[in-house]
């Protein structure tokens, strides 16, 4: 359904629209960090530390699946936990006027009617830039099990985002990569700070995530510390869990999009 302008501006709830007016031109000077391969073809990869500027009116977080509940019990405790560790940071960012884009896939009709789903089916749809064409290497670490290092088999366990996550006025509800980017081009958002679960399955592969959404010309950003991995130490490269994520963040820097951290996020609203 299109709509004008003025009408869409009409459903956007007062607070959001007095946040939004705040941000303004305000930028935020964000530390990242990142890989370089130091000659072209040698495998040699450097970190890198550098900032850039976010202005606050073209930037936007998304939550990647971060589920009310999961098959494998390991990454579900692991969710609740990031959950904890991340709402106080939304609603840091959404304070400061930063978007929020709720995104976990395959439960939309939980939120058919939520003014937040609905926020965002008002948006006239674009067609989406072609795909640039990027290179895809493999994985670091082996998946192909389905990554759980609690050994549990698959069942489809979520109904809904978990509920330590507010959905606020102003938020928007997609799991639809066509629909995230319209809804990022009609507000002018060109950053996308990505956190969520999980780093080498959904993060990468959703339609609204972190590759497809480069390959549209989105500039992202992986929240390092608010982001986790399906991995199995009992899978290769046989490393702890926490270990095997991490060379899922170093991957992600390498070819896909540089990294942050949520207390450097949260430092820069306060700044």
């Amino acid at each position: 359904m299109n709509v004008s302008r003025r009408s869409l501006l009409a459903a956007v709830p007062a607070a959001a629209l007095a946040a939004a007016s705040r941000s303004g031109e305000r930028t935020l000077r964000l530390p990242l960090r990142g890989r370089l391969e130091v000659f072209r073809g040698s495998g040699i990869w450097q970190e890198v530390s550098f900032s850039h500027d976010f202005p606050v009116a073209q930037t936007a977080v998304l939550i990647c699946d971060m589920w009310d509940n999961h098959w494998c019990k390991g990454a579900a405790r692991r969710v609740v936990e990031l959950a904890q560790r991340m709402e106080p940071v939304l609603e840091q960012a959404r304070a400061g006027g930063i978007q929020i884009i709720h995104s976990p896939s395959e439960v939309m009709d939980f939120y058919k009617d939520h003014p937040a789903r609905r926020r965002i089916l008002e948006v006239p749809q674009v067609s989406p830039p072609a795909s640039l064409n990027l290179s895809d290497p493999p994985l670091p670490i082996d998946d192909h099990a389905g990554g759980c290092d609690t050994h549990d088999k698959f069942y489809k366990a979520w109904t809904r985002e978990i509920a330590t996550l507010r959905i606020a006025d102003g938020d928007v509800i997609s799991d639809k990569g066509t629909e995230v980017y319209s809804f990022l081009r009609y507000r002018h958002i060109e950053n996308l700070l990505v956190m969520g679960v999980h780093a080498n399955m959904c993060i990468l592969n959703r339609t609204f995530a972190i590759r497809q959404m480069t390959k549209w010309g989105i500039h992202c950003v992986l929240m390092r510390d608010l982001t986790d991995a399906m991995y199995d130490p009992d899978a290769p490269p046989h490393v702890s869990h926490a270990q095997g994520t991490e060379l899922v963040i170093q991957h992600i820097e390498k070819y896909w999009a540089p990294s942050a951290v949520s207390p450097d996020l949260t430092k820069a609203l306060r700044a």
